[in-house]
C-alpha cells in the first residue's frame, strides 16, 4: 500500500469513527433534513465533510475540494470539477444511514482536468478499503484484485430506476430487465461498485452520475478489469455531472451485452 493510500485510509477511518459511527442508529429527528424528494442529509454528513475538507486541503493547499454538501449549498463549487480537485462524498448511502441500516461509506477521489486519477472507497461498518490509481490497478485492503463475475446465467443485474424519467424507466423494464436476474440495489455507490468487481453483481445501471457518487468507483472498477462507461462507450468524466447514464459491469464482455440491450433507449 502506498504512503498516500495509508494516509487516506487513516483519514477515512478517523472520520468514520469520529463523525459517522457515533450517530449510527442514534440520530434524532432534528438531525435529519430533507434535501430533495427521497434525498436526506444528516449532521453526520456535514461533520464528516468538514473534517475531510480540512484534511485534504492540508494535503495539497492549492487544490480545491468539491464536497457534496458544499455543492448543494453553492452550485458554483462544481466549477472546480473542470480542473484539478479533490471530490468528496462524506457519507454515501445517507438514506440507509438515516434509517439505521447498512450499507454506507465514504468516497474520495482526486481528479485532474475532469478525469479521476485516484479513488478511495471506505466501508464504515466493515472497514473495507478500496483504492485505485489510473494505470496502476485496483486494490482491496492493500491486495490487488481482478474483477470477477458471478458466473450466473442469466447475469445478475442491479438496476437503479430512481432518477429515470417515466418513459425511460418503462423502456428499461421492458427491453433490458428481462435479460437479467434482478437483484436489490444498495442505494450506495460505495457498496455497488465493489459488488461489481467482487463476484456479487454482474452489471448495474446508474442514471444520475454526480461526481462524488462515481468518480472513485468508476475508476476503481475499470482498474480492476471491469468496465464503467457511458452507454455510448465514452469514458466517464467528473465534469459532466449533469449528463445522465452510466453502465457498470464485472467485465468488458458483460458491459458490451448490457450496452447492446440499452441501445436506442
Amino acid at each position: 500500500m502506498s504512503v498516500l493510500d495509508r494516509e487516506i485510509m487513516a483519514l477515512l477511518r478517523h472520520v468514520s469513527e469520529e463523525a459517522i459511527l457515533p450517530l449510527y442508529r442514534a440520530l434524532d429527528d432534528g438531525q435529519i433534513e430533507a434535501k430533495a424528494p427521497g434525498d436526506v442529509v444528516t449532521v453526520a454528513d456535514h461533520a464528516a465533510e468538514a473534517m475531510l475538507t480540512e484534511a485534504l486541503a492540508a494535503f495539497e493547499p492549492a487544490l480545491p475540494v468539491v464536497g457534496e454538501e458544499a455543492a448543494h449549498a453553492d452550485a458554483a463549487v462544481m466549477d472546480a470539477l473542470t480542473g484539478d480537485c479533490w471530490i468528496v462524498d462524506p457519507l454515501d448511502g445517507t438514506r440507509n444511514f438515516a434509517r439505521g441500516e447498512a450499507p454506507f461509506g465514504i468516497l474520495v477521489a482526486r481528479a485532474e482536468g475532469g478525469v479521476a486519477q485516484s479513488g478511495w472507497i471506505y466501508d464504515c461498518l466493515s472497514g473495507r478499503f478500496c483504492a485505485a490509481h489510473a494505470g496502476a490497478g485496483a486494490f482491496v485492503d492493500g491486495e490487488r484484485i481482478a474483477a470477477r463475475s458471478t458466473g450466473q446465467t442469466p447475469p445478475l443485474a442491479a438496476i437503479s430506476l430512481l432518477f429515470m424519467e417515466e418513459e425511460r424507466r418503462e423502456a428499461v423494464k421492458q427491453q433490458v430487465a428481462p435479460h437479467y436476474r434482478l437483484t436489490d440495489i444498495p442505494f450506495c455507490a460505495a457498496e455497488q461498485y465493489p459488488r461489481l468487481a467482487l463476484g456479487v453483481n454482474d452489471v448495474s445501471i446508474f442514471e444520475r452520475t454526480l461526481a462524488w457518487d462515481h468518480a472513485a468507483g468508476a475508476l476503481w472498477l475499470n482498474e480492476a478489469g471491469g468496465k464503467a462507461a457511458r452507454p455510448d462507450g465514452s469514458a466517464y468524466r467528473v465534469d459532466e455531472w449533469d449528463r445522465p447514464g452510466l453502465l457498470g459491469a464485472a467485465s468488458p464482455a458483460l458491459w458490451d451485452e448490457l450496452a447492446e440491450h440499452m441501445a436506442g433507449l
